[in-house]
C-alpha cells in the first residue's frame, strides 16, 4: 500500500508541475514590470558583487532572470521570465524552464544573470531554437571563491552565470535539464 501511495503522490506532483509550466502566459509580468525587476536585480547584484560589476562592463549583453521559482519532491521544475539587456536597454525577452528528477525536496526562489562575453555566444542565443544550459557556448557558474579571482585579464569564457537573491530551501541531488527560449511579450 505504501509503494502505491508513493507512486500516486509522484504522479500527482508531476501533473502539478506540468500544469504550472504550461500555464497561460497571462499570469506573466508585463514588459515594463519585467524590465524594471531585471534592472533592479542587476543593480543589486552589481552593488554586492565586484566580479559581476566587472563582467557587466565587458559583456556584450546580460540576460537577467530576476525571479525563478523552483519546487520539487522527487520530480521538480523551475520557471521564470527574463530580459536581455544590451547597453542597458531591453532587446529581448526569454523564458527559463527546467525539469529534474532525483532525491530532492523543497521550494526556492532565486534570480540569475548570464553575462555574454562575445558575439558568438550572443549569436548562439539568438540563432538557436532555445539555449540549453550545458550545450553550446562554455558557461562558468561564478561563486564567491571564483568571483574574487576574476579580473579583466581572466575573463576567458563565453558566458558567466551568477545566481542571486536565493530564498527558501531546496535540497537534494539528481538529474536536471534546463532550457532558455525567446518569447514575445
Amino acid at each position: 500500500m505504501t509503494k502505491r501511495m508513493g507512486i500516486q503522490m509522484t504522479i500527482l506532483l508531476l501533473a502539478a508541475i506540468i500544469a504550472a509550466v504550461s500555464a497561460p502566459r497571462a499570469l506573466a509580468a508585463s514588459r515594463q514590470e519585467l524590465e524594471r525587476n531585471a534592472n533592479h536585480a542587476l543593480k543589486r547584484l552589481y552593488a554586492s558583487n565586484r566580479a559581476a560589476r566587472l563582467l557587466g562592463e565587458k559583456a556584450k549583453a546580460v540576460l537577467v532572470f530576476p525571479n525563478i521559482v523552483k519546487a520539487g519532491f522527487m520530480f521538480g521544475g523551475q520557471m521564470g521570465d527574463g530580459v536581455l539587456l544590451k547597453n542597458g536597454k531591453a532587446t529581448g525577452y526569454y523564458n527559463s524552464l527546467a525539469a529534474s528528477y532525483g532525491f530532492q525536496a523543497g521550494i526556492q526562489e532565486f534570480g540569475y544573470a548570464l553575462f555574454f562575453m562575445n558575439d558568438s555566444a550572443l549569436s548562439y542565443l539568438d540563432k538557436s531554437n532555445g539555449f540549453e544550459i550545458g550545450v553550446g557556448p562554455s558557461i562558468v557558474v561564478v561563486d564567491e571563491g571564483v568571483g574574487k579571482s576574476i579580473t579583466s585579464t581572466t575573463i576567458t569564457q563565453d558566458v558567466y552565470a551568477f545566481i542571486f537573491s536565493q530564498k527558501g530551501l531546496m535540497a537534494g541531488m539528481g538529474i536536471q535539464g534546463s532550457k532558455i527560449t525567446k518569447i514575445s511579450k
